[in-house]
């Protein structure tokens, strides 16, 4: 798949001085929906661009230096009980081809993981109710009693209050949960009448409340999404402040109702990653596998960009394919974990590190 510029939305000339919007982010100073328009507007505009760009790179160098950490993905169950009309495992689809991997299974994960180094794991799935709360806590304290010196990650959707208070006791450190659009129309057009962007929202701020290092964001390019659409959510994402922010460009799937819509722009969402860097300096920003999968050298072009994580996957290689979010998603070579060696020549040539560690965000 060729890299794309497609035009998500068609952006209105930038004020006399689009530069106004952006010294005001830089000074750190809180921003309006305005502000984020304004910036959004001038995204045509490569001086500004440029400007934003390197201001990203002063900021991730002066929190992070070069260091790119990674997390070991372990995608655990393309099961999912929500029908979210942009996704390839919705509950509705009965081409996808499922698969659980059992507690044994995901430990073995674990252990070839901690062998290639990493000290992150990340255990994402669709919101699959055969998991239930007791099994997953078992999981977490299996995990964190076999490498106590490792983050563990949950990205499993939506819970209680209840639920994310138990994964906590049982040693979950962090959680990702994006909440994929801030504004209410839009959200409507993503998603059934059964979920809510309320609810979305309660989730995150939960998380945050039971000490959490909290992930949010949004796809770029979505289907209905406009220039206010991004603003809002960078005003969202500057009221919640999280630790972890994940922007990828929407890939569209075969089997949804928005298979015939454009993927989202490659440049538009390496863009919102500078904005992100500047508005949340210390925030882990990963370069997506979406990314790689729309540009060979998208997952470069991110950490070039102000990103500074990478999530190789550690799931069993007979399952990576069926975890098919969209289209295309690559499977093999430098995405997958055991291309360590591969993925670290890569970053290097980039001109930054791949290093081992939990990687925690580094608040001021």
């Amino acid at each position: 798949m060729n890299a794309k510029n497609t035009k998500p939305f068609s952006c209105r000339p930038a004020g006399p001085d689009p530069k106004n919007a952006a010294k005001k982010l830089i000074c750190r100073q809180e921003m309006t929906k305005e502000d984020f328009t304004e910036l959004l507007r001038a995204y045509e505009n490569q001086e500004v661009r440029k400007w934003l760009r390197e201001e990203a790179l002063r900021l991730r160098k002066k929190y992070y230096g070069n260091q790119v950490f990674t997390r070991g993905l372990i995608e655990f169950t393309n099961y999912c009980k929500n029908n979210c009309y942009y996704c390839g495992i919705r509950g509705a689809n009965q081409k996808a081809v499922r698969y659980r991997l059992s507690q044994e299974e995901i430990l073995a994960c674990c252990q070839e993981g901690y062998k290639l180094g990493f000290r992150t794991f990340v255990l994402q799935g669709g919101e699959d109710p055969f998991y239930t709360d007791e099994r997953m806590a078992a999981i977490v304290r299996e995990i964190k009693d076999s490498y106590p010196d490792c983050a563990l990650t949950l990205s499993i959707g939506e819970k209680p209050r209840e639920s994310y208070q138990l994964f906590r006791e049982a040693g979950a450190d962090r959680y990702l949960l994006r909440h994929e659009t801030a504004n209410e129309i839009h959200y409507r057009q993503l998603h059934p009448a059964n979920m809510s962007l309320e609810n979305r929202t309660r989730c995150l701020n939960d998380l945050k409340s039971l000490g959490y290092q909290v992930g949010a964001g949004m796809m770029v390019g979505s289907p209905g999404q406009t220039l206010q659409c991004l603003a809002e959510d960078l005003l969202f994402l500057q009221k919640l402040q999280p630790q972890m922010v994940g922007i990828g460009p929407f890939i569209p799937h075969h089997d949804t109702c928005f298979a015939r819509e454009p993927a989202g722009s490659v440049e538009l969402t390496l863009y919102l990653l500078s904005l992100v860097r500047i508005l949340l300096p210390w925030v882990l920003l990963p370069a997506t596998t979406a990314l790689g999968t729309l540009d060979p050298f998208g997952r470069e072009k991110g950490l070039l960009a102000g990103a500074n994580v990478v999530m190789p996957n550690l799931s069993p290689p007979k399952n990576r394919k069926q975890y098919e979010l969209y289209d295309h998603k690559i499977c093999t070579g430098e995405e997958a974990a055991e291309c360590r060696s591969s993925l670290e020549r890569r970053v290097t040539a980039a001109g930054f590190t791949l290093v081992s560690g939990r990687g925690d965000a580094r608040h001021p």
